[in-house]
């Protein structure tokens, strides 16, 4: 625009704007641009949060205080990990960083909380070597997210998106040596006490697939002190884990992926995600029953 300098930090209109002369453009016209940048402000975030973002890992540590944790628990040091999504991967080295990170910090265990793809097994083959490093003393537990059911691509018959989904399974068991739970849980014991851990397929609000049934995960738990559920949506702990399931202590999620970007500000966060799912990122606590997703 020619015009004189803006001092910096002034507060202009839009009419101070528009320039005069034979390349002056309506105000109408003004404000449909100025709406297509703004717009386009968001979206380059997120893109940046896709292409980027994917390689920025970081170690979040979190205190988990749960009331009727035994004695012999206390302590228990859990790393979460969640929505992989390798085939969004171009930098091995940076993911070997990533799990690095991760090793470096000795857990006793690690969850997985879905989503290892975005379509198909194929994109993980070239990960494999670097996934199965992640080890625990008392194992290391997944399970599937919404993408690892092969629901978002079109495949040439139903026996092929079969195939896929029991190709992808043996890859969280036999190359990686998870341990994938499938409505299905895990009894640990230490100095005579029980912590369940259980694990359900995906199970999210909406459009997205619930494959996810608790009456078949939770089955054989009754006398486990604690109870850990691993659900990759975390819209599932409101819509049915808090009213039905009281004995679930603490459930782990993923999913959101902080809709690729965020604010955080000490205590306050924000996210356009949190207006689909009000639980996006963090811990959170309803009554004695917690719930952490990771971004």
């Amino acid at each position: 625009f020619k015009r004189k300098p803006v001092v910096q930090n002034e507060i202009i209109g839009t009419e101070a704007l528009e320039p005069s002369g034979p390349n002056k453009i309506s105000r109408s016209e003004f404000l449909s641009k100025a709406g297509i940048i703004a717009a386009s402000i968001p979206f380059a975030t997120m893109t940046f949060g896709i292409i980027e973002g994917v390689y920025d890992y970081r170690i979040k540590r979190v205190k988990l205080k749960i009331p009727n944790l035994p004695k012999s628990f206390e302590g228990l040091k859990i790393a979460q990990i969640s929505d992989i999504h390798s085939g969004s991967f171009y930098n091995k080295r940076a993911v070997q960083g990533g799990i690095d990170m991760l090793l470096g910090e000795k857990p006793d265990m690690v969850f997985f909380t879905g989503d290892l793809v975005n379509d198909e097994t194929p994109e993980v083959r070239d990960y494999v070597d670097i996934f199965n490093k992640v080890k625990a003393p008392l194992g290391v537990y997944s399970t599937l997210g919404n993408h690892d059911y092969g629901d978002y691509k079109q495949w040439p018959s139903i026996q092929a998106k079969k195939q896929n989904l029991e190709d992808l399974k043996n890859v969280h068991r036999k190359n990686l040596g998870w341990d994938l739970l499938m409505n299905e849980n895990r009894i640990i014991e230490q100095g005579g006490d029980k912590l369940a851990i259980v694990g359900i397929e995906n199970w999210g609000k909406g459009r997205f697939p619930k494959y996810g049934r608790m009456h078949l995960a939770t089955k054989g738990t009754e006398d486990a002190a604690v109870k850990l559920l691993l659900s990759h949506d975390p819209s599932h702990w409101r819509m049915q884990v808090l009213p039905e399931y009281k004995d679930i202590d603490a459930m782990f999620s993923g999913h959101t992926h902080g809709m690729q970007f965020g604010v955080r500000l000490g205590n306050f966060q924000w996210s356009p995600v949190q207006y689909m799912y009000p639980e996006w990122a963090g811990l959170y606590q309803e009554g004695h029953q917690q719930l952490y997703v990771n971004v």
